[in-house]
């Protein structure tokens, strides 16, 4: 007797994906918003308008969809693009410029996953890990740019390492919320500012 085959309908998989995804997008607006700690599973089942327990089957625990979140938001950051573009330049300035660019890119498009991953730090029981988790690619291609720099004629006046720590103090996602959000600047000035400063400091 021919053993049965799993039924799969491509329907059902595309209904599935987007309810995975609607469940996503309304955590991290909550999480966003509220804060992580503030949230319940029911709280994004009745957002996603679908049932608490098809969010656990769907995504899974509060904290399965905040891992998630982080991945996808990593994934979707456009790091890797920035960094051609980065790696591509042969003059500081140009560098330096594409730099500040990619990284608004990616702050002002993943805004919203940013806040509610900074705001889950202080209530998740991991919160050192998952920041770290997080940010590990930024941080690893802010380090890939110091390196380039390096390479260059004249280099910067500080060590590799400095570039690149100075490089996350300007470049990294608090050096834009702080400019952004915190003092109420335009995402173009801090662009501008932020470029302006780097080139000024470091050489």
């Amino acid at each position: 007797m021919a053993s049965k085959r799993a039924y799969s309908s491509p329907l059902r998989e595309k209904s599935a994906a987007q309810t995975r995804a609607l469940i996503l997008q309304q955590a991290t607006e909550l999480f966003a918003d509220r804060g992580y700690g503030r949230v319940t599973v029911a709280d994004i089942a009745a957002a996603a308008g679908v049932a608490s327990k098809t969010v656990f089957a769907s995504v899974g625990s509060k904290r399965d969809i905040l891992d998630r979140i982080v991945d996808e938001g990593v994934a979707a950051s456009g790091y890797e693009r920035a960094m051609e573009q980065v790696l591509g330049r042969r003059t500081p300035e140009a560098i330096l410029e594409a730099l500040a660019r990619g990284t608004r890119l990616g702050n002002e498009g993943q805004f919203t996953v940013h806040e509610a991953i900074r705001k889950a730090l202080p209530s998740h029981e991991h919160g050192e890990a998952l920041w770290e988790r997080a940010t590990a690619d930024y941080r690893g291609a802010l380090h890939a740019a110091a390196r380039h720099l390096h390479t260059l004629t004249p280099p910067p006046r500080y060590t590799v390492e400095e570039t690149a720590d100075l490089l996350w103090f300007w470049f990294g996602p608090s050096g834009w919320r702080t400019l952004v959000v915190e003092d109420g600047w335009s995402w173009d000035r801090a662009e501008e500012v932020l470029y302006r400063t780097a080139v000024a400091t470091l050489y």
